[in-house]
């Protein structure tokens, strides 16, 4: 609650600088939240067991919406993502994280990764590999790569050999290279060129990175007040209240300002690992694995992209970036954990 308290007070903050009178972008997430509490509370209700039950059935939805918005999907910002729908968009690849998680968590609930490991890799890595392809075909490479890794790293804690592990690095080295020959576009390529020498680029690839540090350091310790960010303010950084959510964080409240970020971050992972000690099965036991996986790598990417250690790939930030898909997808997933948290302590 306090990471959605805010991103919206930074939302409101950005969308008096653009001058919309009747905050607009304001109102609409201040809806998406409203109903992705509304979400959490239901998915906390529901006994998280039924999606192990019809995981496969989810998993097939999950395909039929990523394929269908290769055909029927709006193009935004040159990826053909989201589904229109009225004054409102939703992207598909946010709802097929959490489908993601559900099918990866019943499968490796439901066998021994020690016997057979290459056979259960294989297995879990073309479930995963479907929804990388469609997703590439966007083209989305970061999402892409963000269900690549919930993959790899769930893989990684069922326990399996380390020479499993290096190939699995193989691969990701492979997807790379046939991204970039085959799957990116023209601006991904120079996004990457970009990220490894900002400074030969800054006033076209490179602006971007260039502003959003500019903003995280002009912030120093207490920030220059909520409003009143010279970098977000003037409109000097782009995507404000979507991929550089942070920098306007860093800019406006300072180092003290993205500390409580990153300690409510902290304390939410610290509750969901305690969860995982108590959780009743093992399909608990990964479906929080995949939570804090899914969250934390987005977070660790976006902040990444913020401060220039990361190149831009589009991922936002969980819980604060503007965006209706991801908000109710990342508060669908905290309503799922909390069922696997409550069902932990209840007395069958």
């Amino acid at each position: 609650m306090l990471l959605l308290c805010f991103g919206l007070v930074e939302i409101y903050s950005i969308a008096l600088s653009q001058g919309a009178v009747d905050l607009l972008n304001f109102k609409k997430q201040l809806g998406f939240v409203v109903l992705g509490i509304v979400a959490l509370f239901i998915f906390a209700g529901i006994d998280y067991l039924n999606l192990r039950s019809y995981s496969n059935y989810i998993y097939i939805v999950g395909i039929l919406l990523l394929v269908g918005v290769l055909f029927f999907g709006e193009t935004i910002r040159n990826t053909r993502g989201w589904y229109s729908l009225g004054p409102f968009t939703l992207q598909p690849v946010e709802f097929a994280k959490i489908i993601l998680i559900v099918y990866l968590a019943r499968y490796y609930s439901s066998v021994s990764i020690k016997i057979n490991p290459l056979k259960h890799l294989i297995i879990s890595g073309l479930g995963t590999g479907i929804f990388v392809a469609l997703v590439m075909q966007q083209p989305d490479f970061g999402s892409a790569m963000i269900l690549f890794f919930v993959w790899a790293v769930l893989l990684f804690l069922t326990g399996i050999k380390k020479r499993y592990i290096l190939s699995i690095f193989a691969m990701m080295i492979m997807i790379i290279l046939a991204g970039w020959f085959f799957f990116f576009a023209d601006y991904q390529k120079a996004r990457i060129m970009t990220f490894l020498n900002p400074e030969t680029n800054s006033l076209d690839q490179g602006y971007n990175i260039e502003q959003a540090m500019i903003a995280v350091g002009s912030g120093r310790l207490i920030g220059q007040g909520i409003g009143f960010g010279t970098q977000s303010q003037l409109k000097f950084l782009p995507e404000a209240q979507n991929d550089f959510i942070f920098a306007v964080i860093a800019e406006e409240l300072g180092f003290l300002g993205v500390t409580l970020v990153i300690l409510f971050f902290a304390v939410f992972f610290f509750r969901l690992i305690k969860g995982i000690r108590s959780a009743p099965n093992d399909y608990g036991v990964y479906f929080l694995l995949g939570v804090i996986t899914l969250i934390f790598i987005e977070m660790f990417i976006n902040i990444g992209m913020n401060i220039g250690i990361l190149p831009v790939v589009g991922i936002s930030l969980p819980f604060l970036s503007y965006g209706g898909s991801a908000i109710v997808s990342s508060l669908i997933l905290v309503g799922i954990a909390e069922s696997v948290i409550i069902r932990s302590k209840l007395k069958y």
